[in-house]
């Protein structure tokens, strides 16, 4: 037996401890989380600043950087989005369906865990957290496997978690983490068949490829973010300005930011002279097509094809000029990752017909993309942004978390 073996062995039984464990343990098991990193985030930012100092050596990008730092302001965000969950509804045990048969059968579907959740991800340490803690709510196990980046962080905050686990008197290996960081161990993980139910990738559209292609495990897709913002001819030009700002340039790391901006070529020069001025405070580099490079001039340079598919995690814009919502329209579901999509406009029916017919998981109207995420929308945290459609889409609370199964009360029927 592998060393991940062993893990996996020991993640099911502690799965099954958890998947009855009820919501009173779950939710102690989360608050003495919250209290151990709050009292104990010294050593949690120690072992990041050395993460964040090996990372500045090897000449990671800024907007990655930024991805893999904790602080302070960071760590109580974490924290109470623990005691966020732990405040949710708990879904487990929840009866969604109850009817008596002809027969007298009585068949009831109930939410149960899926039970053993593998997590692969990249250089983001909050996630590590963000993802127990659901897991946890949900009554699943987790297997962590997060990047070499965060490898010294990743290790101190789940060794935390885990001494919180026993003191609240449930299991430690209801959450592990895979401490290679190898390309053979997330490999061997993918096909863990006999001890994960589910694995969950998250992270750039390389290693959500790479997962879905190669794993035998069943795979949630997560986090391919080539997001769009169109400018209807209709728009409200100085909220559009805001909204394309905010969407790129709020933190343009994250899977819901935008990378792609469509203006309607009605309106298009008067857009770019209120959009571009902030644009370049944040210094965003603006990829242009031949019509918006001839409006935006020495403030653009010429886009190439692989533009209108790059899923940038940097300052970085592709700026497409388009004749009108249905060809804006047009171009997203060709180019669009299913992620997040947004329309500024003041024409209700140009909106209703944008919403319906956009495919993506999240659809905006006069809003930014960047609200696509658990918190923003009541979920507490979030596992993940599913862009896939079987199963779970958006943003992956503790429903998403969750399988039934069937519970029948009989009174000696027999089938005849």
């Amino acid at each position: 037996m592998t060393v991940l073996e062993r893990q996996g062995e020991l993640a099911k039984s502690a799965g099954r401890t958890l998947a009855i464990a009820g919501s009173a343990r779950k939710n102690a098991a989360l608050e003495a989380i919250a209290k151990a990193l709050a009292e104990k985030q010294d050593v949690w930012l120690c072992a990041n600043a050395e993460d964040v100092a090996a990372a500045k050596e090897t000449g990671m990008r800024p907007a990655m950087l930024d991805r893999l730092t904790l602080t302070q302001e960071r760590i109580a965000g974490i924290v109470d989005g623990i005691r966020q969950v732990a405040a949710l509804p708990d879904p487990i045990g929840t009866v969604t369906k109850m009817e008596t048969r002809p027969n007298g059968l009585i068949i009831g579907r109930r939410r149960v865990p899926l039970g053993v959740i593998a997590i692969i991800y990249e250089a983001r340490p909050n996630v590590t957290v963000d993802a127990a803690a659901l897991c946890l709510k949900s009554g699943n196990a987790c297997i962590l496997r997060g990047g070499k980046e965060a490898i010294r962080s990743n290790r101190a905050v789940v060794e935390l978690m885990r001494g919180a686990l026993e003191s609240a008197g449930l299991p430690a290996d209801c959450i592990s983490l895979v401490q290679d960081t190898s390309h053979e161990s997330a490999n061997e993980l993918m096909h863990l068949t006999a001890y994960v139910d589910v694995l969950i990738p998250r992270g750039g559209a390389n290693l959500i490829r790479s997962v879905a292609k190669n794993a035998s495990v069943p795979v949630i897709r997560t986090g391919e973010g080539v997001c769009h913002v169109y400018i209807d001819s209709e728009a409200d030009l100085d909220m559009g300005a805001r909204i394309l700002y905010n969407a790129k340039c709020s933190r343009p790391s994250v899977c819901n930011a935008t990378e792609c901006v469509l203006v309607a070529q009605d309106i298009a020069a008067d857009f770019f002279q209120k959009a571009v001025p902030l644009l370049k405070t944040k210094n965003v580099e603006l990829r242009c097509d031949k019509a918006a490079l001839a409006l935006v001039g020495g403030d653009g340079i010429a886009a190439q094809e692989s533009d209108w598919d790059a899923e940038y995690d940097d300052y970085i814009l592709a700026v497409h000029v388009v004749k009108n919502a249905a060809e804006a329209i047009d171009f997203i579901n060709a180019h669009g990752t299913g992620h997040s999509e947004s329309i500024i406009t003041k024409n209700y029916f140009t909106a209703q017909h944008f919403l319906d017919a956009v495919d993506a998981a999240a659809v905006y109207v006069n809003a930014s993309t960047r609200f696509t995420d658990g918190g923003e929308f009541g979920l507490g945290a979030e596992i993940g942004i599913s862009t896939q459609k079987m199963h779970a889409r958006g943003p992956m609370g503790l429903e998403e978390l969750t399988s039934c199964k069937y519970v029948i009360y009989g009174e000696g029927q027999i089938r005849e």
